[in-house]
């Protein structure tokens, strides 16, 4: 993904039950507060249910995004945040996923509920 690249976020796990990316803290990522920006997060949160949506679904189908709530809970002011994805519902036209962000300390900095339209080629 060329926005992965783009905002630094690397993988740290994928399969078909859980996606684990990272990404680290930078200034350009940061409010004009020195806080972790929610669009960061939400992008991170993304590209984490967006992958493993795309781990489930049959050969040759794709994915894309058509829902997406996120509850930002505490800011991130330095370090490495941890996405990692779940999948609460895998149907047939839709895949529903869980992302939840922490940071270097294992604390909950937001959560993702994301629903995946299934796209048959």
């Amino acid at each position: 993904m060329p926005l992965a690249h783009h905002l630094r976020v690397v993988g740290v796990e994928a399969g078909p039950g859980a996606v684990v990316l990272r990404g680290d803290w930078a200034t350009e990522h940061c409010t004009a507060g020195g806080v972790l920006h929610g669009g960061y997060l939400m992008a991170l949160a993304d590209m984490t249910a967006a992958m493993l949506a795309y781990l489930n679904v049959p050969e040759g189908a794709t994915t894309t995004t058509i829902e997406a709530k996120t509850n930002f809970l505490a800011a991130v002011r330095s370090g490495t945040v941890t996405a990692r994805a779940e999948l609460v519902h895998k149907g047939r036209r839709t895949i529903v996923v869980e992302v939840d962000v922490t940071d270097d300390d294992g604390r909950r900095v937001s959560r993702t509920l994301q629903t995946q339209a299934v796209i048959e080629p």
